[in-house]
């Protein structure tokens, strides 16, 4: 496990208010976040980590599979994390930031949540979701062709956004500015988003949130919104048009703004 900040590690002398986690999505690693614009809030500290087997992040057997992975990748990240900040989680790492929500909310202020789901998988009481067959052919690709099947996944990531081909040559470039992740923390993560449902304790996190949805979105799809408001009384939801399952990318700007105006709320 990693941290990268933007202001060379320099966070653990900044007030708790002033740090942000950022966690990243499956297969990426730290670099994704430099598409973000940098002015979202005053002598604000970045702090990047990188889950378990990604990037430089490694990948212990005791964060391999097994009952309660989820649980220990998010204490793996908060044994990096500043003693309290706002985490902003993408994805896999909006999951990965609940659960650490949930595990310390006295060191949670706040989560903001980019197109990220308690529950990934598509139920009977949980219709915006991905039928759970699509994650099992991804699963079964990686043994046979871990590289083809994370480019199959990044292209999923960017289907119906109204800037695909920008923004899958992003995610690309991007990938390739840092270690290619391990294939069996792959594996585990798409397990995490097979298998795991936060629905039930998501009204345990008493913190302010933020969730940002796009509107093309295939993989979490914006209705997701709808269920969260009902579990979550507080959260504030905004669905960004024309946006798929990255918008900080396709539409860093309006990302940015939404973020930025959280963050200056929370100071009122």
């Amino acid at each position: 496990m990693t941290m990268h900040t933007l202001t060379d590690l320099l966070g653990t002398d900044e007030p708790s208010g002033n740090n942000l986690v950022l966690l990243h999505g499956l297969g990426m690693n730290a670099a994704i976040w430099d598409s973000l614009p940098a002015d979202l809030g005053p002598g604000l500290t970045q702090h990047r980590i990188e889950l378990p087997g990604h990037g430089d992040s490694p990948f212990p057997p005791q964060l391999g599979p097994g009952t309660g992975a989820l649980w220990r990748w998010a204490d793996a990240c908060l044994a990096v994390a500043p003693e309290r900040a706002v985490w902003l989680g993408w994805s896999l790492g909006g999951l990965v930031a609940l659960a650490a929500a949930l595990r310390a909310p006295k060191r949670v202020r706040a989560l903001i949540m980019i197109t990220a789901t308690p529950r990934f998988v598509r139920a009977v009481d949980w219709t915006p979701a991905v039928p759970e067959a699509a994650l099992e052919q991804f699963q079964d690709g990686l043994l046979a062709d871990p590289a083809g099947t994370l480019d199959r996944f990044l292209a999923l990531q960017v289907r119906g956004s109204n800037q695909a081909q920008e923004v899958l040559r992003t995610l690309r470039r991007e990938l390739a500015q840092g270690l290619t992740a391990d294939p069996a923390a792959l594996a585990l993560g798409l397990e995490l988003l097979r298998d795991e449902d936060l629905r039930g304790p998501l009204p345990d996190i008493r913190c302010p949130s933020l969730w940002l949805f796009g509107d093309h979105d295939s993989l979490v799809p914006p209705a997701v919104g709808e269920r969260v408001e009902c579990l979550m009384s507080a959260a504030q939801t905004r669905v960004i048009a024309g946006a798929a399952h990255a918008p900080f990318l396709s539409h860093s700007r309006e990302c940015a703004d939404a973020i930025a105006s959280f963050l200056a709320r929370l100071d009122r």
